[in-house]
């Protein structure tokens, strides 16, 4: 045994500097009248503490006659037990800002301004409304603003959630922080700082992080009525056995008994190690939980609202269809499509436009031999041009269509088709002959359901959980995912400012909403609801709004979090029965003096063995995601990766 001494120099710092927020706490509590468990911990331990003093005083005055049972390790293991709980809840509560701080990492420092006929680089807080500004090919936009020269396409997935560049031309608005693709923009700002569409988003993660109240705790509840009561009955039993029998020592003795019995160790650690444990399970299975709060919560959820683009879709454009002027072929057929889709490549050959690269994948998966086009040029905005053994080709939009004179027979096949592909939301080019004014073919893109998204919502409904979606795509793009995944709610073209205030409507009709998302449009949402998934897959923002991180950008992960909630949160409530019962019947019993101080001590160790023991069942917890093939797996990758 380790010598007295020893045990009281080691144990002394961890009671008085350590557990001194204990009693700073429990004093507080105490002068307001009300109990909790920081007051348990502090009168318990120091009951510990105080007894052990005693009876190495006690040994002494007796001439070291003996070894007297010491209780400083109880004390010692339940404040750096219950220490241990605490800094996980705080430990969570430091990373409010990371969100706030991603987001503004989008905004350029400076901004190409106009002025007086000079292009001059300034700091972006000197930019005014109304200043024309310059943004060349691969920059990221400055301000909101509206374009007055130049045309290109803007990729705003980081803002609205769509996964396809975004045409820009005269008239059209930008919005800060997308990034400009191949053309040169003049824009005319028409917000700037606090009035953006990034700012404003920034201010609605802000207000939801900080609306956002923390849980109320199982065990403050108990501890509220419990402490109280144990005081009273630790006592009641001194006065009881010292003024009946006048046995102050035994009355002492058995006081004690009730405060060390009673001392929370086993509740200190009900809570953060079945959370440790949980969590622990969660994380080699690829669910990262960065806020015990969120844990808690998830096994309450009944509705889950997803967003569309990189959550229930791959987030990378592919060739969905392949349409010549004389028949129409699936994407993926071995047919006369060939052809079709070699003048395609030809003239996407060397571009890394997100559509060029889809296209070329698309030639890639068909093993096809792609001639090689001349006089390549970029039409910004608008497509592209070349020549194919001698023959003028563009390839390119709507209005590049009727710039060339290409004209189409009302009613005519192709037409029909462009418009069934448009109305499903997909996006059209087409492939016409210059000088032949004659529309070849054209070619739909779109964003594929990553595999497994079915199942995971199959799962979601088994469990009784409503499905939504929340997405800035159009009604149409949206409900052809909503109907092939079976989601029973579709909300489209929701804007990023919109998509918290769609949370918040579901939380006032009663419902317990987790929020699903990737991106930046999605971190307000996320931080919203009662639970925020992000998708690893996605943007740091994302993650940082959310209480709970998939690093798999797999949706059938999101079942597995909230069953790991529900499994988590059911050993919580085992853990405080078995803290709990031991009170139940121990109490009575030291408080009758059929209990010693040291076998009141080996009851609280016990309990703490019971509840330590019943936590780390939780690591045999597997999900049912994580049996899913790599080719699943790999399906969560951007196209790019794969």
């Amino acid at each position: 045994n380790v010598p007295a001494l020893w045990q009281w120099l080691l144990a002394t710092p961890v009671q008085f500097v350590f557990g001194w927020r204990f009693y700073r706490a429990g004093w507080k509590a105490a002068r307001a009248g009300t109990g909790n468990m920081d007051l348990l911990v502090a009168l318990g331990t120091s009951a510990a503490y105080g007894l052990s003093l005693w009876l190495i005083w006690r040994g002494a005055a007796a001439h070291g006659e003996g070894h007297p049972h010491l209780y400083f390790e109880s004390a010692a293991v339940v404040i750096t037990l219950v220490r241990l709980g605490k800094w996980l809840e705080v430990r969570a509560k430091r990373q409010t800002a990371d969100a706030i701080r991603a987001l503004a990492a989008l905004r350029p420092d400076t901004a190409r301004v106009r002025r007086d006929g000079v292009d001059t680089t300034v700091p972006l807080a000197q930019v005014r409304v109304g200043d024309e500004v310059i943004v060349l090919p691969g920059e990221r936009i400055p301000v909101d603003g509206v374009v007055i020269d130049g045309d290109s396409h803007a990729d705003e997935s980081m803002l609205t959630g769509e996964s396809l560049p975004v045409p820009k031309h005269v008239d059209d608005r930008v919005t800060g922080g997308a990034i400009n693709g191949e053309g040169r923009l003049v824009l005319r700002t028409a917000a700037v700082g606090a009035e953006t569409v990034l700012a404003r988003i920034i201010r609605m993660v802000e207000h939801a992080q900080a609306a956002k109240a923390p849980i109320q705790r199982l065990v403050d509840r108990v501890s509220a009525v419990f402490v109280p009561v144990v005081l009273a009955i630790a006592l009641v039993t001194l006065l009881g056995w010292g003024l009946a029998l006048g046995d102050w020592q035994s009355a002492l003795l058995n006081a004690v008994a009730v405060l060390v019995i009673a001392c929370p160790c086993a509740l200190g650690l009900a809570t953060p190690t079945a959370i440790i444990a949980g969590t622990g399970a969660g994380a080699r299975a690829g669910i990262l939980v960065k806020d015990a709060e969120a844990l808690e919560t998830a096994h309450r959820v009944n509705v889950v609202a997803f967003d569309k683009t990189g959550t229930l879709t791959v987030g990378q454009p592919e060739v969905v269809a392949l349409v010549s002027a004389d028949a129409t072929a699936d994407a993926t057929a071995g047919d006369g499509s060939s052809l079709l889709l070699q003048r395609l490549a030809a003239l996407q050959a060397g571009s890394e436009h997100p559509l060029a690269r889809a296209v070329l994948h698309a030639a890639e998966q068909r093993e096809l031999t792609v001639p090689v086009a001349s006089e390549l040029r970029a039409l910004p905005g608008r497509g592209i041009s070349g020549r194919i053994d001698g023959v003028a080709w563009a390839l390119g939009s709507e209005r590049l269509r009727k710039e060339l004179g290409a004209s189409l027979d009302e009613g005519a096949a192709l037409q029909r088709e462009a418009d069934a592909l448009r109305q499903a939301g997909r996006t059209v080019s087409w492939l016409i002959a210059i000088d032949a004014r004659r529309v070849e073919g054209l070619v739909a893109f779109g964003d594929a359901i990553k595999p497994g998204a079915r199942e995971a919502v199959a799962r979601l409904h088994a469990a009784g959980v409503r499905t939504v979606m929340l997405s800035g795509d159009s009604q149409g793009a949206a409900a052809q995912v909503a109907d092939a995944l079976g989601i029973d709610d579709v909300q489209a073209e929701v804007l990023p400012e919109d998509k918290a205030a769609r949370v918040a409507a579901l939380k006032r009709g009663g419902a317990v909403v987790a929020m699903v998302g990737d991106g930046v449009n999605d971190a307000p949402a996320l931080a919203a609801a009662d639970v925020g998934i992000a998708m690893s897959t996605g943007t740091d923002v994302a993650m940082h709004a959310a209480g709970i991180t998939l690093m798999r950008g797999d949706p059938g992960l999101v079942a597995d979090a909230l069953a790991m909630s529900h499994r988590t949160v059911r050993k919580i409530r085992q853990n405080l029965f078995w803290a709990f019962i031991y009170n139940v019947i121990g109490i009575p019993l030291a408080a009758a003096g059929l209990l010693s101080p040291v076998v009141a001590g080996a009851a609280m160790a016990f309990s703490s063995v019971s509840v330590v023991g019943n936590a780390l069942l939780l690591r045999r917890w597997r999900p049912e995601a994580g049996t899913l093939s790599a080719g699943t797996q790999a399906a969560g990758q951007p196209a790019a990766q794969r």
